[in-house]
């Protein structure tokens, strides 16, 4: 794929989110809507079109984790706190090559997983399910299976978390759609079959917005 062999030329190890989220969605998984930007006109634009309330974070390949560096900015709803998260964002962002802002819709969820692949010197890549967000190293409850996938070992990889009750009704909120999630997995499993470069695939969270899962962010890491 041209855009992981132009990293590699780069000598780069890794994808930005926002690259990274572009390979998800050639592989039709469900991304958040966003918008790169370089500039503040680029960015009123991108603000004005996506609307609030917003997720603004940092993105350059070498930013893997925003929170701990507070290049991160969610749920702004006015353009005054878009504004004002921007400057701060180019203000701290100077140090970093090829930096930008990300303009993300805010989605939003109760329920929280993950996914991902990571690409194993004996079993060659294998898929990841489990409970994502904030909960994730806490709770510990994934599932694996090698590639190639069929949908009965996405569908048990589903199943078979401790949490799983989550994807049925609960609390008032509609059963998650399987279906998206079974698909999901495997196109995971078809990325890293179709792409050696990869080596690791990370998507935490990935959110549920009504019954559909969505990727909010990720990271894909090269070899």
């Amino acid at each position: 794929m041209e855009l992981i062999e132009l990293a590699v030329s780069q000598g780069r190890k890794s994808l930005s989110e926002y690259e990274s989220k572009q390979i998800l969605s050639n592989y039709g998984i469900p991304v958040v809507e966003e918008k790169l930007t370089q500039n503040e006109t680029e960015f009123l634009s991108a603000v004005g079109a996506i609307g609030f309330p917003l997720a603004i974070k940092a993105c350059a390949p070498e930013i893997a984790h925003k929170t701990d560096l507070d290049l991160i900015k969610l749920d702004i709803r006015t353009e005054l706190e878009a504004r004002k998260a921007f400057h701060q964002m180019m203000t701290r962002i100077g140090s970093f090559q090829d930096a930008a802002v990300l303009v993300q819709k805010m989605e939003k969820g109760k329920r929280e997983f993950m996914v991902g692949m990571t690409r194993d010197q004996q079993f060659g890549p294998c898929v990841m399910f489990g409970i994502g967000g904030i909960f994730t190293e806490a709770l510990d409850d994934v599932s694996f299976r090698v590639a190639p996938l069929e949908r009965s070992d996405a569908t048990e990889m589903i199943h078979e978390i401790r949490g799983n009750k989550l994807l049925g009704s609960y609390r008032g909120m509609p059963p998650v759609n399987v279906i998206c999630l079974e698909d999901i997995l495997l196109n995971l499993a078809r990325i890293g079959l179709e792409n050696d470069r990869i080596q690791e695939i990370d998507v935490n969270p990935l959110i549920i917005c009504e019954d559909m899962p969505i990727a909010v962010d990720a990271l894909i890491v090269l070899n």
